[in-house]
């Protein structure tokens, strides 16, 4: 194994690790809520959770626009535009958090009332909304610095972090609602715990680290020579202006809007053909999210090392990366994915479900998840590099386009006359559309980047 594929694997390891932790912090809600009772009690805390999943997925510039320009930066060894990078990118995700925190109430009843859940269950969200929403201040600021921490090339505090949260999770919300008997209020509180705790250990270890920088070789000794550094530096404080810091966040924030809208539109689309059909679509995307907590590391992985060669001006060292993270491990971990997914996707399905009827459903279908890892795999991979580059504008209008090519094909489905007469042809062309939507994007960035002649 090469320096190259050391280098990737040290940032993708750790990042994969995250990924998969992350989703516990809701599951392990969803689970004491399954104790509590009453089914109440579970339809609360999946309104209360998809609420801020979508809330906090669309924030998600605050991660990727910090990235990719503290990885150049970084790249530049200029220490200097990483700590303004950092306050930056704080600032912006305390200012949006005091406007969730102002705005909580307008907020929480336009989401309730979008998702319009029964009047039993709505007071219930509601206290869930009531007290999570008041972290909103450690979680967007975790975004910041997670975001802060990859560009510096470090995936593994994030995964400490990420680690610690779901710990801390579990025994507070124990705590609040068994031995405290806080019900709701009590999960909620836990979570709410835990997204401080989390952001309060990623400061310590923050601290910590920029004391080391300050006796950093790789920050402080100069690429080519003094003149070469402070031409280098002034380039890239340009770069990542507050125009260049605005722009590349605004991007990633429209390019989210476009695979949220593509994300609920799919699950929308599944639940007009019936009960049936949308458990079948929704177990077969677990598929895809499988898939996506692997490749997300990878994509990390391109955040980081593309914009430290990007900014070290090492563009040599920037094609390598591109094409071993695209051949080397985006294409072999398809494959594999292929594989598995052809061989074992079905036993796969029956460790999800014990319905046989779902089951059987789920198998006409199971062939486009075959298709999944192999027309998806270069759009990870792309986003990183791209987000990397802080060649946002690209991101978004391949996002752009390939949407709007999922929603003509999809078009086709729902307002055809097959919608009537044949229901199991309109779930094939929903996967049909996923499938285009997923090879647009990365054959789309593979144009723009080769165009641009950025490597």
């Amino acid at each position: 194994m090469n320096t190259s594929d050391k280098e990737i694997l040290h940032l993708a390891v750790p990042s994969i690790v995250s990924n998969i932790t992350v989703p516990l912090l809701g599951l392990v809600d969803l689970a004491i809520a399954g104790h509590l009772g009453s089914a109440r009690y579970i339809a609360a805390i999946s309104v209360g959770s998809m609420i801020f999943n979508i809330i906090y997925w669309l924030m998600g510039f605050l991660r990727m626009g910090t990235s990719g320009m503290t990885g150049q930066a970084y790249g530049a060894r200029d220490t200097k535009g990483i700590h303004m990078l950092l306050r930056r990118s704080l600032t912006m995700s305390l200012l949006i958090a005091a406007a969730f925190l102002l705005f909580q109430w307008p907020l929480r009843e336009a989401a309730l009332s979008i998702i319009h859940p029964s009047q039993v269950v709505w007071p219930l969200a509601a206290t869930y909304f009531n007290i999570v929403i008041w972290g909103a201040p450690a979680m967007l600021s975790l975004y910041s610095l997670n975001g802060w921490y990859i560009g510096m090339q470090d995936t593994r505090v994030p995964m400490f972090v990420a680690i610690f949260q779901n710990i801390v999770n579990i025994i507070a919300s124990l705590l609040f609602v068994f031995v405290f008997d806080m019900k709701v209020a009590g999960i909620a509180l836990g979570t709410l715990v835990a997204q401080w705790s989390g952001v309060l250990l990623s400061v310590v270890l923050l601290r910590a680290k920029l004391r080391r920088m300050k006796f950093s070789p790789i920050l402080t000794s100069p690429i080519i020579d003094s003149s070469t550094t402070d031409s280098l530096a002034a380039d890239n404080g340009k770069r990542y202006s507050w125009g260049t810091f605005f722009r590349t966040d605004r991007d990633i924030f429209l390019r989210t809007l476009c695979l949220v809208a593509v994300n609920l539109a799919f699950t929308s689309a599944g639940a007009r053909q019936g009960d049936l059909m949308l458990a079948v679509n929704t177990l077969l995307m677990t598929f895809y999210t499988l898939f996506s907590y692997v490749m997300d590391g990878f994509a990390f992985a391109g955040e980081a090392l593309g914009g430290k060669y990007y900014g070290a001006r090492d563009y040599s060292g920037l094609h390598n990366i591109i094409r071993r993270l695209l051949i080397r491990w985006g294409l072999s971990l398809a494959l594999a994915f292929t594989a598995a997914y052809a061989l074992g996707g079905s036993l796969l399905l029956r460790l999800l479900t014990n319905d046989a009827q779902v089951v059987a459903a789920a198998h006409t279908f199971a062939y486009w998840t075959w298709l999944i890892p192999l027309s998806g795999f270069a759009a990870f991979v792309y986003d990183g590099i791209f987000i990397g580059l802080t060649a946002t504008r690209g991101m978004l209008i391949s996002s752009f386009t390939a949407s709007l090519a999922f929603f003509l094909v999809l078009a086709v489905a729902v307002f055809s006359p097959m919608a009537h007469t044949h229901p199991l042809l309109v779930n094939h062309i929903l996967w049909l559309a996923y499938i285009i939507y997923l090879a647009m994007r990365g054959v789309m960035q593979y144009f723009i980047l080769r165009s641009a002649s950025r490597c």
